[in-house]
């Protein structure tokens, strides 16, 4: 994945895959992250992006955890929130679609595809901001 390197000792990183983008400024004055698309993207503060990463990895676990249970033909929809963030997986259990909105001072919204998961969860699992 890209590295592109900022001023000083610490790096910005910026990961993409099909349908997604992950990103980390440590050198930001406010908004140090970015999560998107190949269309759109959102800045966030440290603890914006701290939810995000904390959150998806927790529902991406909650969803692996009920493929066992669930059958081959039966869909979930799964929510998780913080004081910031809502965040919302709805699909089957190997192929499930995600949406954000955050709901702090700011108030966005966002959606990535269920092709686009795998690569955005490997990637947050991968940034340990949180």
């Amino acid at each position: 994945m890209p590295r592109e390197r900022a001023s000083g000792s610490c790096e910005r990183i910026l990961r993409r895959g099909p349908g997604w983008r992950l990103g980390w400024d440590p050198h930001a004055e406010r908004y140090l992250g970015l999560i998107g698309t190949d269309d759109w993207a959102i800045e966030l503060t440290e603890p914006e992006l701290d939810d995000f990463c904390r959150l998806l990895a927790e529902l991406d676990e909650t969803i692996r955890q009920l493929a066992n249970v669930l059958m081959d033909a039966e869909q979930v929809t799964c929510e998780l929130e913080s004081e910031l963030l809502w965040l919302e997986a709805e699909g089957y259990p190997h192929a499930y679609t995600l949406r954000a909105i955050f709901t702090g001072d700011r108030r966005c919204e966002g959606s990535w595809t269920a092709a686009s998961i795998p690569g955005l969860v490997h990637a947050v699992r991968g940034l340990h901001v949180f």
